[in-house]
């Protein structure tokens, strides 16, 4: 691990003014990913600056009745917020489960949206990898790729997208304000993340210069109607092979309206808008959920062998957690 210069501002405008003057400079909010990074050489900044001081933490409500949660709250402290709980069950659940309780206690929301893929081989030096060394080739493409992405792929690039959170926040149309020299901008949690395409190093549309201040999530009733299923190799302490977040509006058996994102699945947090648009107006069957759900992977990428069993399994994983939310209704012969 190389040397490095450390500096804590104590204001925004002071940690901004660091990475101005200083190239290779990096925020250091929560530390379970960057520290990591560091240990293990997969990033080298010459700087660090530590913004765990700055006020931007905590949660309040909006005017509109939706919530504002601070860049540096932590996950424990969003997934402990009652109208979270009560309002927002599958923000809940993926904060739950996108972390141990150690890592919850300290890692921030900010952090968590700009966490590092978790491909072994952007994580090992000694391999190619376009995301850590652009234009060095994809290891992963002849390698181990079981864990990789469907949706949103490259030939470049197809590492999967690792946070939990950003999935329900995804589906909830969430924003992403950040804070710079040249002021504030607000930006739509689906446009925060890119695509690989032909430059996969290039992860969100930040400046170096600019900071996450905050996510706003807008109010939506029906989330309180709402899931989010995880499938993992194992129940503890493991990234998604697959997950769905979903919140569904039912009203005389038919989708009044709904919303889904994908994990596991996706480059980015994958935001399942063919799907939507297949269930509204539609009954909420099973029968239609499957259908949804297997329109919105028609066009995932199959072709990697370790990884093309995904495509059935994402789809089970939507399907299911459909029938979780979609309220029971008794008709001849049997629920359904």
């Amino acid at each position: 691990m190389k040397p490095i210069s450390y500096a804590r501002p104590t204001t925004a405008e002071q940690a901004v003014s660091t990475v101005t003057a200083r190239p290779r400079t990096v925020f250091l909010a929560g530390g379970t990913t960057l520290v990591d990074m560091l240990r293990i050489g997969a990033m080298e900044p010459d700087n660090v600056v530590d913004i765990t001081w700055l006020p931007l933490g905590g949660l309040e409500h909006t005017p509109e009745g939706g919530l504002r949660i601070g860049a540096l709250a932590k996950m424990s402290e969003v997934a402990a917020e009652p109208d979270v709980v009560e309002r927002y069950p599958f923000l809940l659940v993926a904060l739950w489960k996108g972390a141990s309780a150690q890592l919850r206690n300290m890692a921030t929301m900010g952090g968590n949206l700009m966490q590092k893929v978790r491909c072994s081989y952007f994580r090992e030096p000694g391999h190619a990898c376009n995301k850590r060394e652009p234009g060095s080739g994809c290891a992963a493409l002849d390698g181990m790729h079981r864990g990789h992405a469907i949706l949103g792929t490259s030939p470049m690039c197809f590492a999967t997208h690792p946070s939990d959170v950003a999935i329900p926040l995804v589906a909830l149309d969430a924003t992403v304000t950040v804070w710079g020299p040249r002021g504030e901008r607000t930006i739509a949690f689906d446009d925060f993340f890119l695509l690989p395409g032909n430059t996969p190093h290039v992860e969100h549309p930040l400046a170096e210069d600019e900071l996450i201040t905050r996510i706003d999530v807008p109010p939506l009733p029906f989330a309180t109607n709402s899931h989010y299923l995880k499938v993992r190799d194992r129940e503890s302490y493991e990234f998604a092979l697959t997950s769905a977040a979903v919140a569904l509006n039912v009203a005389d058996g038919t989708v009044i309206d709904v919303r889904i994102g994908l994990g596991g699945v996706g480059t980015k947090p994958w935001r399942a808008r063919i799907a939507e648009a297949q269930l509204i107006g539609k009954a909420a069957t099973t029968a239609n959920f499957a259908k949804a759900a297997a329109a919105e992977l028609a066009g995932a990428d199959a072709t990697h062998p370790m990884n093309a069993f995904k495509v059935e399994l994402a789809q089970r994983t939507l399907v299911r957690a459909l029938e979780t939310v979609r309220p029971q209704v008794y008709l001849l012969g049997g629920f359904k």
